[in-house]
């Protein structure tokens, strides 16, 4: 049987990889993990998108953000929200409306490691 379709999590913004036991329901699959049918996003993860869109609007077209400042900008405590920063980040991508660079270069957000940068789609 082809692989299905490329798919992404609703939560983490992650691909999700085709697995041969989801063959029958791979249209109702929506989560990667358990972990993420159970946090789904939230309020703060709305802000965090909401915020992430306001400072790039705020900036000259072509000009990258970190996650880390969306997180600044929600909460003092920010470095526990750095990862449901970058799961915002990925959700955009997603969404068509930003991309992820490391290194002055595109990548994946799905399989980044390390410091991200972020910009609005040309």
């Amino acid at each position: 049987m082809a692989e299905a379709a490329e798919r992404f999590c609703e939560t983490c913004g992650r691909r999700i990889e085709w697995r041969r036991k989801w063959a029958r329901d791979w249209d109702n699959v929506r989560y990667c993990s358990d972990g993420c049918r159970r946090n789904r996003p939230g309020e703060l993860d709305r802000r965090l998108e909401t915020e992430i869109r306001s400072l790039l609007d705020a900036r000259a077209r072509g000009v990258t953000i970190c996650p880390s400042e969306a997180a600044r900008a929600v909460a003092d405590d920010w470095k526990p929200l750095m990862e449901r920063a970058r799961s915002a980040v990925r959700r955009l991508v997603v969404a068509g409306e930003v991309e992820v660079l490391q290194g002055g270069r595109v990548v994946d957000p799905s399989t980044a490691k390390g410091p991200i940068r972020v910009r609005l789609v040309d």
